[in-house]
């Protein structure tokens, strides 16, 4: 089973360079099997909407991630409910919209996906690790992906050995900085502590300087902008056995937009 993982994709010049660099990484890389996107901001930077939605399925896309951002547009909270390809993070508390996993299932492969948000520097939640037991004791999937929205590199490190051996995949999402720690742990799970981000690498974590930088000089509110400069694509690429569900080979992918 062979699963990409797109990147935290940042507004229109993600979605732009989803457009343009995802025919190519099929070609290139030969059949994938499931693609997951973390999608929390891909409209505006901020959310998601029903329209962006559409459009990143339409891209042949299977799962959509989110995190802490995924709530920014209200419209399209209800959308949580209806679409089951959509996830928030599972342990946010009871009774929010919306699910924190899936199962996906295509020309007779199964996934699951699972999402989960980190604590540290993060808005108080339920245990992550607790939740990711309670989600894998009735497990019946073998081959489990996970997206594990964090920002403290120690917690998505202690994170990703409390799961390995017990789930396929692990990928870190929410700084936008793609990590260089690419691995298969001993109990064969892929990890990565920060996939990074797609959409334009020349700002501030995909943001352009001016209105970032204003907010650390001078502590006012700003504006921020998407930047759209030194766009790239930004992921991981795992192939999992299907008949244990462990990882075989993890490739690091990042791609720059060439715009015409």
């Amino acid at each position: 089973m062979r699963i990409l993982f797109i990147g935290d994709v940042m507004g229109r010049s993600g979605r732009e360079a989803l457009v343009s660099l995802l025919p190519r990484l099929k070609e290139e890389r030969g059949p994938l099997d499931f693609i997951v996107v973390n999608g929390e901001n891909a409209a505006g930077g901020f959310g998601l909407t029903q329209k962006v939605m559409d459009e990143l399925f339409h891209l042949g896309v299977d799962c959509i991630t989110g995190g802490n951002h995924i709530w920014d547009k209200k419209e399209f909270l209800p959308v949580l409910d209806e679409e089951p390809r959509v996830l928030r993070p599972a342990n946010y508390p009871l009774g929010v919209p919306g699910s924190g996993t899936v199962v996906l299932e295509k020309k007779g492969k199964r996934l699951r996906v699972i999402n989960l948000q980190g604590r540290v520097y993060m808005p108080p939640l339920d245990c992550p690790f607790r939740k990711a037991d309670a989600l894998l004791e009735h497990n019946d999937v073998l081959c489990v992906f996970v997206d594990f929205h964090a920002e403290a590199t120690s917690e998505k490190r202690a994170f990703f050995h409390y799961l390995d051996g017990r789930v396929s995949c692990i990928v870190g999402t929410h700084t936008h900085i793609q990590t260089a720690d690419e691995e298969i742990l001993p109990g064969g799970t892929a990890v990565i502590t920060d996939a990074g981000m797609t959409g334009g690498q020349g700002g501030v974590i995909g943001m352009e300087v001016e209105g970032t930088l204003s907010r650390f000089l001078d502590g006012l509110p700003s504006k921020f902008e998407v930047c759209a400069r030194q766009v790239e694509l930004r992921g991981l690429l795992t192939e999992v056995d299907d008949e244990t569900g462990r990882a075989l080979s993890v490739e690091r992918i990042a791609l720059p937009l060439e715009k015409a």
